[in-house]
């Protein structure tokens, strides 16, 4: 019945008109009115077990749109940011969807299902090339989760790709029924040097996903069409020089974080499974 009713969500994520939802909802979480932002915010404190004593304001309806409490700031010390100095940490709160290595250009999305690493960094060959045989880890932000992105490690920002795709929602049911999920959702990759090589933090829209921001280029979906790249680099707008747990994003609604390593280039943690739970900045694995 479970494997039926994921089949029929997914036939359902088919037809529906994934953009014109996403920003209508866009459009209601970014009201201030009252009645519309309380209904919004009191909805989801019911519905999804919240923790408002971690953040910065506690208050839900304090916030001026639902957007803001969504992306809400925590209380200074609420994560802890693992300093070792090899160590890679979580870009988010989630769960890990799948992680492991890259087979040839082939990513892991679900049991049975791979998804072309070439397709997922927007048809660039280029940048792929660096990534074969790699590393790969996803981590799924649900509604209920603290929604800002962070980085993984210290890194100098090359370039961003936006990708348009579609908005499929990136649950366990749909990472199991619809096929190059990530590869085909409307999508940013952002593309960093490190001292130990290049590594890709995507943010991946998804279904209702009222937009992606992040904090060298601000809001940046929808943006085109077709895909687009700007780069960083020191003769263009940068450098731009994050450092591990510093903001990178944030998502305004829940989706999935995916990062990219070179081959050789990482060992993730013992424990760190498919379906084990992430906190920003908890130890994932370590450059080697």
């Amino acid at each position: 019945m479970n494997e039926l009713f994921e089949k029929l969500f997914a036939l359902l994520q088919l037809i529906l008109p994934h953009h014109v939802l996403s920003r209508l909802v866009g459009y209601l979480a970014r009201s201030e009115v009252g009645l519309i932002k309380n209904t919004f915010i009191k909805t989801f404190l019911k519905n999804f077990d919240i923790n408002m004593s971690e953040a910065k304001e506690e208050d839900a309806l304090a916030y001026a749109n639902f957007n803001a409490f969504f992306t809400r700031e925590l209380k200074d010390g609420a994560r802890i940011i693992d300093d070792e100095k090899n160590a890679i940490v979580s870009p988010a709160d989630g769960a890990i969807s799948q992680l492991g290595s890259i087979l040839g250009s082939d990513v892991l999305q679900a049991k049975d299902r791979h998804f072309s690493l070439y397709e997922l960094l927007g048809g660039n060959s280029e940048l792929a090339s660096e990534f074969i045989n790699g590393s790969f880890a996803t981590v799924y932000l649900s509604p209920k989760d603290y929604h800002r992105v962070h980085m993984p490690f210290t890194g100098t920002l090359r370039e961003m790709i936006y990708v348009p795709g579609r908005l499929f929602s990136v649950n366990q049911a749909t990472t199991r029924q619809i096929s190059d999920l990530f590869a085909r959702n409307e999508r940013a990759v952002c593309v960093f040097d490190t001292e130990h090589g290049p590594m890709v933090v995507i943010l991946v829209g998804a279904m209702i996903v009222a937009g992606i921001e992040t904090v060298f280029s601000g809001p940046i979906t929808p943006l085109a069409r077709t895909v687009q790249r700007v780069e960083y680099g020191a003769e263009q707008r940068g450098p731009i020089v994050l450092n591990k747990g510093d903001e990178l994003g944030r998502f305004y609604l829940g989706s999935t974080a995916i990062l990219l390593f070179p081959e050789g280039k990482v060992e993730f943690s013992a424990g760190m499974d498919a379906e084990s739970p992430v906190q920003m900045g908890q130890k994932m694995g370590e450059f080697v």
